[in-house]
């Protein structure tokens, strides 16, 4: 297996990877209401870390986006490409991302990240990274609440309140399923947060998280074992 390495010229600092960020944040488009929910594809991406090893390891996986079906999937696996720093976890894996994403044949369409998108101290996480990188569409729906304020959203699946920081709603937590706790969802790069909360609700028509999500979680875990040659 390839292990795809730290591309030439990566962030090694903090002050130099906020630089990259603030650069990148000004090419952030939101005023797109994106792609309509049911049609095209989707794609899921979610990583998986093996720290002892300096690894990291990246799904991609495809879906239609009407009947949730796997159309394709694509991995990689790549080395941990900047420490921990909150703030600033997509340069430890956007690399490898990338190259599950350069992996698939078929068009990904609207990009789901498990993690956030302008949800985000500067603005611009996880989601709203690769959608500038890309160009695509992205959003960002969380498993656990970050920083911002909010209060508890109504009990029935599609109730929702909004995540705020500094009073701007930055996105929001949305009941996915009745009386389980919420996902965390922003908007990524060219896509309204109403539409991003309703690609939400019809990917994850049976579970908390999307479907999109619940895939790239286990494949990416399971190329991870076999990069490490696990039984």
């Amino acid at each position: 297996m390839t292990i795809i390495e730290i591309p030439a010229g990566w962030p090694a600092d903090e002050t130099a990877a906020r630089a990259v960020q603030a650069e990148l944040c000004g090419r952030l488009v939101r005023d797109e209401e994106g792609p309509e929910v049911g049609e095209g594809q989707v794609t899921g991406l979610d990583v998986a870390y093996d720290d002892e090893h300096d690894l990291v390891a990246a799904a991609a996986v495809v879906l239609d986006a009407r009947t949730l079906e796997v159309v394709e999937e694509a991995t990689a696996v790549g080395r941990v490409s900047f420490p921990y720093v909150p703030g600033l976890l997509a340069f430890r894996e956007i690399p490898t991302v990338l190259a599950a994403l350069d992996g698939l044949t078929t068009d990904p369409g609207l990009l789901v990240c498990d993690g956030y998108g302008i949800a985000h101290p500067r603005r611009f996480g996880l989601a709203s990274h690769l959608g500038v990188l890309t160009g695509r569409p992205s959003i960002g729906v969380a498993k656990n609440p970050f920083t911002f304020t909010y209060e508890q959203p109504g009990p029935a699946r599609g109730d929702f309140a909004p995540l705020l920081a500094a009073g701007e709603e930055v996105g929001r937590a949305l009941r996915t399923r009745a009386g389980v706790k919420p996902v965390f969802v922003s908007v990524g790069h060219r896509v309204s947060l109403a539409n991003a909360c309703a690609h939400t609700l019809h990917l994850a028509p049976r579970y908390r998280i999307p479907e999109t999500t619940r895939h790239a979680d286990s494949l990416c875990r399971r190329a991870l074992k076999e990069a490490r040659g696990d039984a």
